[in-house]
């Protein structure tokens, strides 16, 4: 059985001459909300300058890349009507004052969680891989934690922070690190121990509820599913695709060791958290924290180490040429942080950088 795949991926809202972030969220969710008879696969988030949505569960790669143009496309659309543009960038490159959205849960985080929460305008992709029941679910979260890094890098395209470059690739990653259950997880041996641990943390007082439990990857609390958010959104969406078939494949490959008895790495989670933030501070253009050797080798040799350790998953899944082409073009172009560089070397412009920008998120 293959198994399932979807993206939930947030976008940036902006002014399509001025580049800057637009607090729009509400017209655009409502006319998308009208069009759709009130089932969108749109949803609001923290802040009012950007919007989410959620893909159906794809079975094939080809469905899941349709899918993601199909409502970034869509997303453009609602966007225009309501006066601005839609960028697939995980932050803003010019400055921005975001503005938190209505409800009374983000109001909380805005009072509990002060200017961390004001702050946390930065857009990621979250893929989410079914799983047959919590206990395969919990036995995959333990032996991809290694790898997870390697995504963060791939999928890097947060360079630039109110209107400076940040010298990171993912700034997002710095961003986002500061809720206080962000971050790698411990080895948790078992579902039982991973819900006491989730409860753990609830019953600090510190954390709303079970969704705020932000570990790069986790059980997903609405979907029986293996949620992996460490990834910034991508900015182009043959990107997302790769993410995609790359995350499927640590999952199976991942719940394949389980069955045949083999134990998670012995990692720790404070070498995980080393070996994110060299991922978010260099992306592909620099060393990598291997997750084999935990020695830095260059991110193209570690970029391969993931698709060989995926590489009989995506042969029996069919994936595997695509998958080869995908990274190799990956690799020959840049991840988004690069592509944003690029453009801004090139013409001199944060606001043409999101033009630009704006143009490459359609695909």
């Amino acid at each position: 059985m293959v198994r399932t795949v979807g993206v939930e991926e947030e976008l940036l809202l902006v002014d399509e001459v001025s580049g800057e972030a637009r607090a729009l969220s509400s017209a655009v969710l409502a006319i998308a909300e009208k069009e759709a008879d009130g089932e969108s696969a749109f949803e609001s988030e923290l802040h009012r300058q950007q919007v989410e949505f959620s893909t159906h569960p794809c079975a094939s790669m080809e469905e899941l890349a349709a899918s993601v143009r199909r409502w970034r496309t869509e997303a453009v659309r609602h966007a225009t009507e309501a006066g601005a543009s839609v960028a697939a960038l995980a932050t803003s490159p010019l400055p921005v004052s975001p503005t938190i959205g209505t409800g009374e849960r983000y109001r909380w985080l805005a009072e509990r969680f002060g200017l961390t929460a004001q702050e946390q305008l930065t857009c990621g992709c979250h893929v989410h891989v079914s799983v047959a029941s919590e206990e395969e679910g919990v036995a995959v979260l333990d032996r991809i934690r290694p790898w997870l890094p390697v995504l963060l890098a791939l999928s890097a395209n947060s360079p630039f922070w109110q209107g400076q470059d940040s010298r990171y690739s993912s700034y997002r990653g710095q961003v986002w690190g500061r809720w206080p259950s962000a971050g790698p997880a411990d080895v948790h041996g078992s579902a039982e121990a991973y819900h006491a641990q989730v409860r753990s943390l609830v019953a600090t007082g510190v954390l709303r509820d079970e969704g705020m439990v932000y570990f790069d990857a986790r059980l997903s609390h609405r979907y029986p599913t293996v949620e992996v958010r460490i990834a910034d959104v991508c900015l182009d969406p043959a990107d997302t695709v790769l993410l995609a078939t790359l995350v499927r494949g640590l999952v199976e490959t991942a719940a394949r060791a389980w069955r045949a008895g083999e134990p998670p790495g012995d990692v720790s989670t404070s070498l995980l958290r080393v070996a994110s933030w060299q991922a978010g501070r260099w992306g592909l253009e620099d060393r990598l924290v291997h997750p084999r050797t935990l020695c830095p080798e260059p991110a193209s040799e570690v970029l391969r180490a993931l698709l060989d350790q995926v590489r009989e998953a995506l042969e029996d899944s069919g994936d595997l040429a695509d998958a080869e082409r995908a990274l190799a073009e990956v690799l020959r172009r840049g991840n988004g942080a690069r592509i944003q560089r690029e453009i801004l070397a090139r013409t001199g412009s944060l606001r043409d950088t999101v033009a630009e920008c704006v143009r490459i998120s359609a695909g």
